[in-house]
């Protein structure tokens, strides 16, 4: 195995990981056991300061 095959072969892996981590963060982001939480930190930012 060449240094180019090599590169290519992870080039292909990390486009691949990358691909399965986003659908994970989407799919626990949408689950009804987090939507309340997040909801509620989405609003942080909107609060008024103490």
């Amino acid at each position: 195995m060449t240094a180019e095959d090599l590169y290519r072969w992870t080039s292909a892996l990390w486009v691949v990981w990358f691909v399965v981590l986003f659908t994970g963060i989407i799919i626990w982001a949408f689950l009804p056991k987090n939507r309340e939480r997040l909801a509620q930190q989405a609003l942080i930012p909107l609060r008024e300061q103490e």
